[in-house]
């Protein structure tokens, strides 16, 4: 489908916070977005579920529309910000099928289901753009999908949710408890009604999977995202984080494992892609990103290490990322060209994360009495886990004999590290397993 009269249609389904600055953006900036494209951009239609909800002046009231299937078969270039998996799956299937490029800030519909929408734009010579699905105005997904193309990515590691960040943050700042942290996140807009996609890892699995199928030119689902959430997270953790030096963010891992050299004899060579809580020293990079932003590291072999920081939800930011692949897809549409492709031929194996080699930190309740710490080094040894070092906490339970015992591990296959912990929660001497956390960036 080609520009129609001069100009590339644009549908635009969805008309939230995101879908409202998109509208804002090709108005106000209209002069400027046609000189970048080579051709003016026209909004053809703004799918909505609710012709009669209240919207905010800027939206051309004509322009909305509840039949969207109809719209899509009238674009170009279509702009999706509905978010969920359907009816937003098969309107971009309809879209790529009638010829039309895509703009997604879908991450839940690509980390679940991203390889049948690469599929389908590979099919119909489509571009599928999709910047706004990981880490809002930051520019990661083409850097990796392109900019990187000629490197091989061994790991990427970052915090790619706000609305945790933003929690665990001013747990560690100042004081609040996660629940009173959680609904101050709503009243400022960072965490929905229903947090739950944020604080149980969801949001960030996704992103990860997403992250981790471009980097390393493999499928990956959020199926085989390791997930655990920041729910368990308590204000005594926090406290013990800040006593050793370290502070607690939720990270996304996606990483080689197995690598060649792997002193392993067992064929593990594949990826591990996980999100959890994670001790990270105070001296990383990543312990210093304060509030909702985000922060993602690449390492990469002949690049090294790169960052990438900035905002990573909002309307503003999210629509930042929409309007720089429209104008990249609108203007493959006026003077020839594509974008990239699916790559997804080297197919490594995904493995859980018992192939995972990283460090734990255990806060055990003793007995508090001599012979104690020998019988809890036994434990490790008996796993061949070796002990980084020991800490003994002031409190004691009152009447009770019993001492706080901090121990951090060197590294270690997750496998190893989980058996450990199983077999100390079993060991008469041990009265709880209070937590347990990975340490990552040391």
């Amino acid at each position: 489908m080609g520009a129609h009269d001069g100009a590339v249609r644009v549908a635009l389904l969805g008309c939230g916070v995101v879908g409202t600055e998109v509208a804002r953006l090709m108005t106000s900036q209209a002069t400027d977005l046609a000189a970048r494209v080579g051709a003016p951009l026209e909004l053809v239609g703004i799918a909505v579920r609710n012709l009669d909800a209240q919207r905010d002046p800027v939206i051309d009231r004509a322009l909305l529309t509840s039949d969207a299937a109809s719209l899509v078969d009238r674009a170009d270039v279509v702009v999706e910000v509905l978010g969920g998996i359907e009816p937003a799956r098969s309107l971009l299937l309809r879209a790529i099928a009638g010829g039309a490029a895509v703009v997604t800030a879908n991450k839940a519909l690509l980390g679940q289901d991203g390889p049948t929408l690469y599929a389908a734009a590979d099919a119909a010579g489509v571009d599928l753009y999709f910047e706004a699905a990981v880490a809002g105005a930051i520019p990661l997904v083409r850097p990796v999908r392109e900019s990187l193309a000629g490197d091989r990515v061994t790991r990427v590691l970052g915090i790619v949710n706000g609305t945790t960040n933003y929690v665990l943050d001013q747990m560690a700042t100042v004081g609040l408890e996660l629940a009173q942290a959680v609904k101050q996140a709503q009243e400022l807009g960072y965490a929905e009604a229903d947090p739950t996609a944020d604080v149980e890892g969801y949001d960030a699995a996704a992103k990860a999977a997403i992250l981790a199928s471009l980097a390393f030119h493999t499928r990956v689902s959020v199926d085989d995202v390791h997930r655990e959430g920041i729910l368990g997270i308590t204000a005594d953790d926090v406290a013990w984080a800040a006593e050793t030096g370290h502070v607690i963010k939720l990270l996304a891992i996606a990483e080689r494992v197995g690598s060649p050299g792997h002193d392993d004899e067992r064929d593990t060579r594949g990826i591990v892609v996980r999100v959890h809580p994670a001790l990270v020293p105070l001296g990383h990079p990543l312990a210093g990103v304060r509030g909702a932003f985000n922060a993602v590291f690449v390492e990469a072999e002949a690049a090294g290490e790169l960052m990438f920081y900035g905002r990573g939800a909002g309307g503003a930011p999210t629509a930042s990322a929409i309007l720089g692949d429209l104008v990249t897809v609108a203007r493959h549409r006026v003077l020839g060209g594509k974008g990239p492709v699916e790559s997804s031929y080297a197919e490594l194996p995904v493995h859980s994360i018992a192939e995972a080699v990283t460090r734990y930190q255990i806060h055990l309740r003793v007995a508090d009495r001599s012979g104690v710490l020998a019988q809890v080094a036994q434990v490790f040894a008996g796993h061949d886990v070796s002990i980084e070092v020991v800490r003994q906490g002031q409190a004691t339970v009152a009447g009770g004999g019993q001492a706080d015992l901090l121990v951090v591990t060197h590294a270690a296959r997750d496998a190893a590290l989980s058996a450990t912990v199983a077999d100390l929660a079993g060991l008469p001497v041990v009265a709880a397993v209070v937590s347990v956390l990975r340490v990552e960036g040391a």
